[in-house]
């Protein structure tokens, strides 16, 4: 069994018991654990919506909607990934839902395997996230270790400034400089100028991955 899978939750949010059932059984024969939900409200009111690697839901519900949990899970910055399940006749709230960044949409009836490659997909979509994630949270820690004096020094190497300049722009020496650079590459545990360059552009755009 592939771990990752093995370790993912699944949530499945459906007023239907029977459809919920029915996603529960073809999803966990995958080896991959679910949560099952009645109501919007409800799943809003677990940490599913924290811990919960993908969200499958029905776009139309008593109560609060699809859509409306899609805009609410929006506004506050969870970036699960959400494939909805429809009746036909909501086709076009399912197109919706896919240019506001929904993952995938399938009208029911469906075929499973075709909905189970959806699934891998918003997975390996959430486990991408997830590592973007603590990779960004541990260069933020490298930086926190900084001095606010090599915190200073950073930015003007990174800039193109030769340790002269960068001295001149302080008014230290270029050795003191030279020190700060060497203690900078070590704390960010940099092995090449280029990729402490690539650090510094990801402290200040946070959502790149290069």
């Amino acid at each position: 069994m592939d771990i990752e899978r093995a370790q993912s939750l699944l949530a499945i949010l459906d007023d239907d018991r029977s459809v919920q059932c029915a996603l529960q059984d073809l999803v966990e024969s995958e080896g991959i654990s679910t949560l099952c939900f009645d109501s919007a409200e409800q799943f809003l009111d677990s940490r599913a919506r924290h811990q919960a690697s993908c969200l499958i839901a029905d776009i139309c519900m008593p109560g609060m909607s699809g859509i409306e949990l899609q805009a609410r899970l929006k506004v506050e910055q969870c970036g699960i990934p959400i494939i909805f399940i429809t009746a036909r006749g909501d086709i076009p709230l399912a197109v919706s839902a896919m240019k506001e960044g929904a993952s995938d949409f399938f009208a029911k009836p469906f075929e499973g395997g075709v909905f189970l490659a959806a699934v891998e997909r918003a997975l390996e979509k959430s486990r991408n996230v997830r590592r973007i994630a603590i990779e960004q949270a541990d260069l933020v820690a490298r930086y926190g270790s900084l001095t606010p004096r090599e915190q200073e020094v950073l930015p003007l190497l990174v800039s193109g400034l030769m340790n002269k300049q960068a001295a001149g722009r302080l008014g230290i020496t270029e050795y003191t400089v030279q020190i700060h650079r060497g203690h900078i590459m070590r704390k960010m545990r940099a092995d090449s100028f280029a990729a402490l360059v690539r650090m510094a552009g990801r402290l200040n755009s946070p959502n790149r991955t290069d």
